[in-house]
């Protein structure tokens, strides 16, 4: 009997919240603390220089995955909103059309990047010191891109088609396994930098090969048949549309980094990349903790937003945004008062710890502010309004942030690279606000006007 998620547009937000995020959550937390892990990994028994060189790749990484989201995001929305639709049939043909897009862009992006790899690395903020640790990680990583690319995108489809808990235990295999495989690649077999990025891959293709197991089963609604691999290209178009905003928000985080990196080692040396990437590797498990609330938001808001219920997405908007301001207040609160202890985690190198300390303090300044800011653009990717997505995504980054690493550092020097962050985040937060505001504005007028025919919710 196949399985079809209606409890999307029943069930009270509440619980829904609690049944979609809480694995969504435990999942991203895993996945960031196993980023965190291959950095603890390496800082501890590689060296500084060798976190430094793993924070070049980053925005390398940030690329690859802006290119992961453009499908696996794109397809999950679409996805959700098909189901609200009872459109199954379109909905399958979604899923072959995640699988087929994947391998391709995956091909060709993981081409390009081995052939061009040392340019794109000094050209992303490497140094003499640093290239041959960057290099190492980034060629292995590189050559599991289809591999990634498929990872993400078909766990995407597994929990957004109504089964959070199985993509959760499947992202928390990945974590396990990694953080079992890399101290032995890395110390064991003497491998450095390589091990940790083959301990990743291995990982990612183990669960891959489990979340192929789970989507053949033709019990399921959302299952693998031979007739839904051929490309189609009004599916596409829909994927990429709604997909697009992530890409660019991705894209742009690709060339922010690129530009914070070559900022830092210009003002501070191959140090002051290194702090960056401390703070940028403890932000992110909090991050991706808000994210975890944004994806288990997605599924319930996609939902009842296709079945024209909106006073529930109104309610699962306002109920993510609490959970997510608090999460990042806590990020507030640690990197304010005990930075200290955030930064040993990493490296024990004084001159390191040195530089990394301050720049947390600053870097985290305006986190309370983010988690507003990310559900609100990540909302208008849910429900489909992808021009205001893609500018939410883009305004933090290209239109506050650039503009900000350009003047500020030559007023204020190294610090003026980390406080051009937190004050793009606060002008960020502004306008996300007024346009949010603006469209519950809409939303009360359909409610107000539907009202006599929506049933009383226990919330």
């Amino acid at each position: 009997m196949e399985y079809v998620p209606v409890e999307l547009g029943t069930e009270s937000i509440s619980r829904l919240l609690k049944k979609y995020a809480i694995p969504a959550i435990i999942a991203m937390t895993a996945s960031s603390l196993y980023n965190m892990v291959d950095s603890i990994y390496i800082g501890q028994g590689v060296g500084a220089l060798a976190i430094s060189g793993i924070a070049v790749t980053f925005p390398i990484m940030n690329l690859t995955t802006a290119f992961g989201t453009l499908v696996g995001a794109g397809a999950a929305t679409v996805i959700s909103i098909l189901l609200g639709q009872k459109n199954y049939t379109i909905a399958r043909k979604v899923l072959g059309n995640v699988v087929t897009l994947s391998v391709m862009i995956g091909a060709l992006l993981q081409a390009a990047c081995l052939v061009w790899i040392d340019p794109i690395l000094y050209f992303f903020g490497a140094s003499p010191a640093t290239i041959g640790f960057a290099r190492d990680y980034l060629q292995i990583i590189l050559w599991g891109t289809i591999v990634t690319f498929l990872y993400f995108g078909l766990n995407n489809v597994v929990r957004t088609s109504g089964r959070p808990k199985l993509a959760m235990a499947v992202t928390l295999l990945t974590v396990t396994l990694n953080v079992m495989l890399d101290p032995v690649f890395i110390f064991g077999f003497k491998m450095g930098v390589r091990g940790a990025a083959l301990a990743t891959v291995i990982c990612q293709f183990i669960s891959l090969v489990w979340i192929c197991f789970i989507l053949s089963d033709k019990r399921n609604l959302i299952h693998f048949s031979r007739d839904i691999f051929r490309l189609d290209w009004e599916i596409d178009k829909r994927i990429f549309s709604i997909g697009l905003a992530p890409f660019l928000m991705n894209a742009a985080s690709c060339f922010v980094v690129m530009f914070i990196n070559k900022q830092a080692l210009r003002l501070g040396g191959d140090m002051a990349v290194g702090a960056y990437g401390i703070s940028n590797r403890f932000s992110f498990l909090f991050v991706m903790v808000a994210f975890g609330f944004t994806q288990g938001m997605q599924p319930i808001a996609s939902y009842n937003y296709g079945a024209k219920l909106h006073h529930r997405v109104t309610e699962v908007l306002r109920r993510t945004i609490i959970y997510a301001t608090m999460t990042t207040t806590v990020l507030f609160l640690l990197g304010e008062l005990i930075p200290n202890i955030a930064v040993r985690l990493f490296t024990h190198d004084d001159a390191l710890v040195a530089q990394s300390i301050p720049a947390m303090r600053i870097i985290v300044a305006a986190m309370p502010l983010v988690g507003y800011q990310i559900v609100v653009s990540n909302f208008f990717q849910c429900i489909g309004i992808a021009k205001k997505a893609i500018f939410l995504s883009l305004s933090r980054q290209l239109l506050f942030l650039i503009p900000l690493l350009i003047a500020l550092p030559e007023i204020m020097g190294l610090n003026g690279v980390w406080w051009s962050m937190p004050i793009a985040d606060s002008v960020a937060f502004l306008i996300a606000w007024i346009m949010l505001e603006r469209q519950k504005k809409q939303f009360k007028a359909v409610i107000n006007s539907d009202n006599s025919t929506i049933p009383a919710q226990n919330e």
